[in-house]
């Protein structure tokens, strides 16, 4: 057991040391007044749409609560599939080669409480980069599901973009999942909405704020081995959006 927990430990350390040094510094977001790099509204809309969904919060866990003992401690990485050409990233991001994925490396904690009920918190702080995030759940599993039947959960989330002074950015987001364990595997799929609040923060740019409502899915699978845990989940939206998760589950 012991050394089982070693390695769960090293496998976490090294999943989040790769993750830390794939983003290439250079890749600050950073709205302008410059008049070759000066956002029309379309593309003030376009960014705030990407970034929301880049940031939104990513479940990586099946619909059953962890229980009034639980707890999930562990770190994971999110790539968000972007298109590198468009207009909008070329003039917000400091590199004049955006990178195809955004890749977030995160720490992310989950703990059971009574009836039913995870909080969670996530933290992620891009390398090379200004970008950073932080954000939060509330999951009501009305479900809790059993040897026979699914579990069954609605959740709330809040996530906001931290280190960018020229632009704030935030999302509300509601879903509902559906998850049934099978040995040491859970499979879950979920559908939500999220909603995004953007606001420009540059004297001189005279762009509105956008507040933009967009659906997405979800869907995944957890390993469970021992004390180790391992999730996979790919979101669907108009910005797709892979995240790997290794944690510590108590």
């Amino acid at each position: 057991m012991k050394k089982m927990i070693i390695l769960s430990f090293l496998a976490l350390f090294i999943l989040f040391s790769i993750s830390s040094i794939t983003f290439a510094a250079g890749n600050d977001l950073v709205l302008s007044t410059d008049p070759a790099r000066q956002l029309a509204q379309q593309e003030f809309k376009d960014l705030s749409e990407t970034i929301g969904l880049l940031i939104s919060y990513k479940p990586l866990a099946p619909a059953a609560p962890l229980g009034i003992l639980g707890f999930d401690l562990g770190v994971e990485v999110t790539a968000v599939d972007v298109d590198q050409k468009a207009s909008y990233l070329t003039k917000a991001i400091s590199d004049a080669s955006p990178p195809s994925y955004f890749v977030f490396p995160k720490l992310h904690a989950q703990k059971g409480l009574p009836f039913g009920i995870d909080v969670g918190v996530v933290y992620a702080k891009v390398q090379g980069s200004n970008i950073g995030l932080i954000g939060g759940e509330l999951k009501w599993a009305i479900l809790k599901g059993s040897v026979a039947t699914p579990a069954l959960a609605l959740r709330g989330s809040y996530t906001t973009l931290l280190g960018v002074s020229s632009l704030d950015v935030s999302t509300y987001g509601v879903d509902a999942s559906i998850s049934k364990g099978f040995a040491f595997l859970t499979p879950y799929i979920g559908v939500g909405q999220v909603w995004i609040q953007s606001q420009a923060n540059v004297p001189g740019l005279t762009l509105s704020d956008e507040n933009l409502s967009r659906t997405k899915g979800f869907a995944g699978l957890k390993v469970k081995l021992l004390l180790l845990s391992l999730v996979g989940e790919a979101e669907i939206s108009k910005v797709p959006s892979y995240t790997l998760r290794a944690n510590i589950s108590f």
